[in-house]
Formats: C-alpha cells, structure tokens, sequence
C-alpha cells in the first residue's frame, strides 16, 4: 500500500499535471522502451514482477508518493534511475492518470537470502539473482517476464568476450546505455563504486574466466 509523504517545511507539494494525448503516448513508450521500470514493475500485463504492479495506481495512490518514490527510492532494491525534471514529472503524472487496467498475477515468493553467503553473494541475490538466477544461469524467477532472456553470468564463452569495464558500465548505467535491454537498470546511484567492482568480481567467479586478453592488465 502506498502512503502519504508529508512534504518538506516551505517546500512546494507535488501535484500530476494535466496530460494531453502525446503526453501520454510519449510517458507510455518511455517506460516500454527507454526507461528500466518494466524490468520490475508489471504495468498492463506487461513487466516484471518484482516490485509491485503499476497498473491500478489511479485513485488508489497518493501522488506525492508515486512522484517521491521515482525520483528517490529509500530502501528496498528500487534503484534511483536518473532522469531530468521534466521526464519526472511525465512519468509520475502518466502513472497516477492513466486508466487502470487488470494487474498481473502477483510472482512466488522471492527466494530467501542463502545462510552464510558472503556480503558480495548478498548483493548479487538482492540485485541481480531475481533476473539472472542464483547461480548467473539467466533463470532468474523474474526472467520469464522480460521480453529478453538475462545474460547468464555463468556462461563462460560468452563472458570471457566482456571485458571488466563493460561490466562495470553495465551495471551502473543499465542496459540502454550499453545498447541492450533497457530493463536491465542502472545502479550508479544506487550502489557504491567499490560494491559494483565486486559484483564484476563476482560475475568472474560465476563464469570461472576473465575478460579478453586485449582488456587484462599485463603489466
């Protein structure tokens, strides 16, 4: 259930602003194609199961909530998805005006946290294993939902034809910027340098490879 956000003294609430017919075909193909939200949010029978459904949110949210919640997640694996004022306000204001429509049925539960895992394995299940699978099969619960199956971290001719810093850059700007999937998203914002280093770490260890020979520091 979405709650009310009480906003800052002096500051100025948010309110959806009025929509017209290109604003929400354009709002609607952002999210289909150019943002990650599909990637978690099911929105229209389409999307991931992640997070929770975005197709009822009219009348049944508050505003300020939906409008807070996109421009900065807290807590949860929400990652910030950076994105400029206007684009903002286009988005949260499509998602509070546009008519509902049935949600999808709700995922199984998410599978719980492996007894004794490392802080980096703890970070790849909470961020990563829901696509990708707890072993970097691509079989993560939440795969069947996207239209392209997740990279198998596990497979190792095909990561040992990506080097590190692609990786990395994957990671923390999401699949759009690397001209993949734009559900894949960006955690720059959201996770520190050195936890992502450690993911790209991790993703070694799943493949049992490195990057090309051109990419390795022969020094």
């Amino acid at each position: 259930m979405l709650l009310r956000v009480q906003s800052a003294p002096g500051s100025t609430p948010w309110h959806p602003r009025p929509l017209t017919r290109f604003d929400m075909a354009k709002a609607e193909w952002l999210i289909r194609n150019r943002l990650p939200c599909l990637g978690c949010h099911e929105l229209g029978g389409e999307g991931g199961r992640i997070g929770p459904s975005l197709s009822q949110l009219k009348g049944r949210a508050f505003p300020e909530r939906v409008y807070a919640m996109i421009r900065d997640p807290q807590g949860g694996i929400m990652p910030r998805v950076p994105m400029s004022p206007e684009t903002l306000d286009l988005i949260a204001s499509y998602l509070v005006q546009r008519d509902p429509t049935s949600s999808a049925p709700a995922p199984a539960a998410r599978p719980a946290s492996v007894t004794g895992a490392s802080v980096v394995e703890d970070l790849y299940a909470e961020h990563c294993a829901p696509c990708h699978g707890t072993k970097g099969k691509g079989d993560g619960y939440n795969a069947q939902f996207l239209p392209v199956r997740p990279t198998a971290h596990a497979d190792k001719a095909y990561m040992s034809r990506r080097s590190d810093d692609a990786l990395f850059d994957a990671i923390y700007a999401g699949g759009y910027i690397m001209n993949r999937s734009n559900r894949m998203p960006p955690f720059g914002q959201t996770l520190a340098r050195e936890q992502i280093w450690s993911l790209v770490r991790y993703l070694r260890v799943l493949c049992g490879c490195q990057g090309p020979a051109w990419s390795l520091d022969n020094r």
